[in-house]
């Protein structure tokens, strides 16, 4: 099972933004690769920070985080091995600032002013999913247009930066001198600039190719949830890194059953005679059609739950119930002699509603339907 990224971390899980940033930044120096030469664990660890922050620091993240678990991003994102020192390193400027002076550790160029490798755009797209692929997950295959490096394209080192992908400038002021740090103009911070570029290439050396690529969508995601699949949007020029392919949640209608978070609802209708009876009835779940019995005498507005036959948890735990609403339907037209025999059932006791203490009202069949 994946650790979770509060533990990673060290803190709880009413930590506030500042406590989650410090603590990451605490945990990124012990575990650095260059404090840490050839410790394949640390750097592990470092990674799992990394992913951690990467989920906790972003709201929006951290709150469907706190709702679904790991779930939330499953299907891509970060995923512990799978990341890419770039992308860890693309956080810094926001944690570490200037602290370390441009200097900082070896190996990637530091956390301050060096340079970092330029990250190609996100791809969006959408993905309408039936209710049996809500239930169940599954793995889709769609084709996508993105942008990629062509072939026989080769750079060279940026003459205007250097290859540092940042220009320096120095202004005398009243406070004295001042020195900035911009993105170079020339190479938009990549560093290099074109050598050769073939004829289908874009000036940054791009071209757009269509791939298939393969989405794995876990059971119970809602409508409106945005799961992300790393490295397949659009590629950057160089030795840039490729954006990430950013899949919005759609979900088709279903004839029958209504969704409601994990559960399910399903109107039945009967008729008086089954009412008054008792019947066995065929109705739709997901997976195929089962079979419920109806107690004769049994009552308009009655709710059966099937346990277990809603919607698999996003978090794991378990799934929802099939809420079965029993709706009694009342002729609205009556031959002569079905309207003698109710006529004389007016006067009938048997037909005098006796509610009994057990049969819950409306208020109360809707707070066990929630419950």
């Amino acid at each position: 099972m994946k650790q979770d990224f509060y533990e990673i971390l060290g803190v709880s899980k009413s930590a506030s933004a500042a406590e989650i940033k410090k603590a990451y930044r605490k945990k990124a120096i012990e575990y650095h690769p260059d404090k840490n030469p050839g410790d394949s664990k640390a750097e592990e660890m470092f990674k799992k920070a990394a992913e951690a922050y990467e989920v906790l620091g972003d709201a929006d993240k951290r709150a469907k985080y706190d709702q679904f678990g790991h779930a939330a991003f499953e299907g891509g994102g970060f995923g512990g091995g799978g990341m890419n020192m770039d992308d860890i390193f693309s956080q810094f400027g926001d944690i570490f600032g200037s602290a370390f002076g441009g200097g900082g550790f070896g190996g990637f160029g530091g956390f301050g002013g060096g340079q970092r490798r330029v990250k190609g755009s996100n791809l969006r797209i959408r993905v309408k999913l039936s209710l049996d692929e809500i239930a169940n997950g599954v793995e889709k295959k769609v084709k996508v247009r993105r942008k990629a490096q062509a072939d026989g394209v080769t750079y060279k080192t940026c003459s205007t930066c250097n290859g540092s992908g940042q220009v320096t400038k120095i202004t005398n002021t009243i406070l004295g001198r001042m020195q900035t740090a911009t993105t170079c103009s020339t190479c938009g911070g990549a560093g290099q600039s074109i050598d050769k570029r073939p004829n289908d290439a874009d000036a940054q050396g791009l071209k757009v190719v269509e791939e298939t690529v393969s989405i794995k969508i876990p059971a119970g995601v809602e409508e409106g949830m945005q799961l992300k699949v790393s490295g397949k949007g659009n590629g950057a020029p160089g030795n840039g890194v490729p954006g990430d392919l950013l899949v919005a949640i759609e979900t088709e209608e279903h004839s029958t059953l209504k969704r409601e978070g994990d559960n399910l609802h399903y109107d039945l209708y009967i008729s008086f005679s089954e009412a008054v009876l008792g019947s066995s009835k065929e109705i739709d779940s997901i997976g195929g059609k089962v079979r419920i019995k109806l107690e004769p005498g049994i009552q308009s507005g009655k709710i059966l739950r099937l346990r277990g036959k809603g919607i698999s948890s996003l978090n794991g735990y378990g799934s929802g119930d099939l809420l079965v609403h029993v709706n009694v339907w009342t002729p609205k037209e009556l031959n002569r002699e079905q309207r003698e025999f109710f006529e004389r059932m007016q006067n009938d006791d048997n037909f005098v509603p006796k509610p009994e203490k057990s049969d819950k009202s409306f208020f109360e069949k809707v707070k066990d339907m929630f419950s």
